[in-house]
């Protein structure tokens, strides 16, 4: 969420900023301005009545102890006016914050300078490519009729159990899927990431702690009974852990990672590009967040970019780095740079992975702030990327990796399988 006083003070540069995004928010940015200067104006009204009641008080209880009990009569006239005006103010103060906070939950965040302008991802600027693409054999398959064909993950028994989009995976498939996740996580730890396992299910306050809520309402399973949504990412429950929390500086940078499965309506999502693996509502992944110094987040952001490359290079698997344009980023982040696994057999690009930098937008809803060396508080700044989520990068490991005689495991893999094809 934008701070007000921004907002107020740079309404030009913000309406411009967001016009980015392809949104026209000079109403919407002028309403919020409007209750912010009536929210202001109210609770100076109110804080003047307030202080004159007190004012009043006092001169009270100083008349009726010297005993002119006639004159404070007058006086208490006058403060239970002041208590109906300090009702009626404190409720349209109530009703006026409210407002504003529900209008300042539809502005998205500011695009970085170096977002490009653009309104699909076909306007998205390919920053980085690396890795060949292998040549496959005659008669090489999608992931999807391998998995079949070597009985590792059955689609038809997940839609069977649950509906279409939770694949069962099954053997050396389950094995090759846990051997991802525990390397990613190694990978992690290893560069100062420390792991934890969170829950699930989130609450509401998390959910509008991280931005998922309001904006994502509609692509999160929600359990009603206790008002409680499953998590599309381990970056909720894991950045809300800092939810209210005030650092001191020298704790800065607080480095996270954990495992979890993401839960993820899609819908509307239908088509042959949301065949096997490459649309799920529950998939699993591992996630990395970052809560950093605001002078030093965006040298963090290139280290987290260098991070999920050298581990698609292990990989060997040809990729490339995507900045997102104004019109494709999320509604939370000032810059995010998407991965894609190139798909041999599906002749196409898949993205695995998104890291992103969102600034002091989710610190603000979050009140996460650090304590700097001047003893002021302040907002640190938020970034979070998947390293990574699993699907894509098992399909790609599935299509690129193909041989006549099996799936041979990449060789950084095959210490956690304990196998080194499938066949």
């Amino acid at each position: 969420m934008l701070q007000v006083a921004f907002i107020r003070e740079n309404k030009d540069e913000v309406i411009k900023r967001l016009a980015k995004r392809n949104l026209e928010a000079k109403s919407l940015v002028e309403l919020v301005v409007a209750l912010d200067e009536k929210r202001r104006a109210t609770q100076v009204e109110l804080d003047n009545i307030l202080a004159e009641s007190n004012k009043l008080s006092k001169d009270i209880g100083a008349l009726m102890k010297s005993g002119e009990k006639a004159k404070a009569e007058i006086l208490k006239e006058k403060t239970a006016k002041f208590k109906d005006q300090t009702k009626e103010l404190t409720e349209t103060l109530n009703a006026v914050t409210e407002e504003l906070q529900t209008e300042l939950y539809k502005i998205p965040n500011l695009p970085a300078e170096i977002v490009p302008e653009g309104k699909t991802p076909d306007d998205n600027l390919n920053i980085f490519e690396e890795g060949a693409v292998p040549q496959l054999h005659e008669g090489a398959l999608p992931h999807w009729e391998l998995a079949k064909k070597y009985d590792i993950i059955d689609f038809d028994l997940g839609a069977k159990i649950t509906g279409a989009g939770f694949p069962v995976y099954k053997g050396k498939g389950a094995k090759l899927q846990r051997a991802l996740i525990t390397y990613f996580l190694d990978k992690n730890t290893d560069a100062g990431y420390q792991e934890f396992q969170v829950p699930h299910l989130v609450n509401e306050a998390s959910g509008f702690g991280t931005g998922q809520l309001p904006d994502k309402e509609g692509q999160m399973y929600h359990v009603g009974e206790d008002n409680l949504y499953l998590i599309p990412t381990a970056e909720v429950p894991v950045t809300n852990l800092f939810r209210d929390v005030l650092l001191n500086e020298n704790e800065l940078p607080i480095l996270c990672t954990g495992y979890t499965p993401c839960f993820r309506r899609e819908a509307g999502s239908y088509g042959a590009h949301v065949r096997g693996l490459n649309r799920l509502h529950q998939f699993d992944k591992v996630e990395i967040v970052c809560i950093e110094h605001p002078e030093k987040s965006y040298e963090a952001l290139d280290g987290m970019v260098e991070h999920v490359k050298d581990i698609l290079k292990e990989l060997k698997l040809p990729y490339r780095v995507l900045r997102l344009c104004g019109g494709d980023m999320g509604f939370a982040s000032a810059l995010t740079y998407d991965f894609e696994v190139f798909s041999t057999a599906q002749d196409r690009w898949l993205e695995i992975s998104s890291v992103s930098n969102f600034e002091t937008f989710q610190s603000n809803r979050l009140k996460l702030r650090f304590k700097d060396k001047e003893g002021k508080n302040q907002l640190v700044h938020t970034l979070n990327g998947s390293s990574l989520a699993l699907p894509r990068v098992l399909a790609g490991i599935l299509e690129n990796y193909q041989t006549p005689e099996g799936i041979v495991i990449p060789e950084v893999l095959r210490k956690y399988t304990g196998f080194d094809i499938i066949n």
